[in-house]
């Protein structure tokens, strides 16, 4: 088989099994808080990317790390998992996935904004139009389509949702800075985040033991949310011979999401959300190509 493709059928699994975790998540929830899916989640992830490394054959470089390396993992590891999953979880437990879903993908937007805030990139009126159109989709979905009277049936769920973009953003931009290998990077992030997490579900008293449907659907969400699937994505950009062949694949996963979450979650999709998610992936689209 050809590498280039390989690289796309890499990333067909991969947007496949991302467009599916916003139905595993409200499924997760069923059974669990949102605290609770955050500790089982991070502790599949951490266990499978540390395989992945041992896989790899990568478990030295962490040798190679000294004390400012593992600090700043442990501040990587607060924002990632820790605190964005706590907020984009408690989003999900308040919102339907799919307006949860929806609001999250505004991340996009938000990195074009922080690359010219803290990268100093170049932000022009192009883009300054096609932000203000993904930020249209956004009170769209938010408002169920009530954009002229910005009526908020739950501003709490739609400002964590939205605050969970802005929270990925942040991240994505301090990881770049980074140079450090990726898998390895993603597994401190996970080991050091989980720590974390424990201890605030031990604090609250969240810690129960999982068995069956329940722990299944835990097990699934750190699996192909957090863990695996992000090195498929890693996988099929090294193997494709541009990244853009690849990286355009991304735009069809909420769309795909909203299929699996009435296929499978059973929700009715709103013609809002529709319209809304057209609007961010739209404003997304123009942003990166409109020259």
């Amino acid at each position: 088989m050809k590498t280039q493709n390989r690289a796309y059928i890499f990333a067909l699994v991969s947007v496949l099994l991302w467009a599916t975790v916003a139905s595993a998540f409200k499924i997760a929830l069923k059974y669990v808080n949102y605290m609770q899916l955050l500790l089982y989640a991070s502790f599949t992830a951490t266990v499978v990317t540390f395989l992945i490394l041992i896989f790899q054959r990568k478990i030295n470089i962490l040798k190679t790390f000294g004390f400012k390396d593992y600090s700043y993992s442990v501040f990587m590891g607060i924002i990632n998992p820790f605190l964005y999953y706590l907020v984009l979880f408690k989003s999900y437990s308040l919102l339907p996935a799919q307006e949860a879903m929806s609001l999250n993908y505004s991340w996009p937007v938000m990195l074009v904004i922080f690359s010219a805030v803290f990268l100093k990139q170049n932000i022009n009126a192009k883009k300054i139009f096609a932000i203000v159109v993904s930020f249209i989709g956004v009170i769209i979905i938010a408002t169920k389509g009530s954009f002229m009277t910005l009526k908020f049936d739950n501003p709490l769920g739609d400002i964590l949702a939205i605050s969970s973009s802005v929270i990925w953003a942040s991240f994505w931009i301090l990881n770049l800075k980074d140079k450090r290998d990726e898998v390895v990077k993603l597994f401190l992030s996970f080991l050091f985040g989980f720590i974390f997490i424990l201890v605030l579900n031990i604090a609250t008293g969240n810690v129960i033991l999982l068995t069956g449907k329940a722990l299944v659907a835990n097990i699934y969400v750190g699996l192909f949310e957090m863990g695996i699937t992000f090195v498929l994505w890693l996988y099929a950009l090294k193997l494709s011979e541009t990244t853009v062949q690849i990286s355009n694949m991304i735009y069809f996963t909420p769309f795909l999401s909203l299929l699996f979450i009435a296929l499978i979650v059973g929700e009715h999709i709103s013609f809002a959300t529709i319209t809304g998610i057209t609007l961010i992936v739209g404003g997304i689209i123009l942003q990166k190509y409109w020259k």
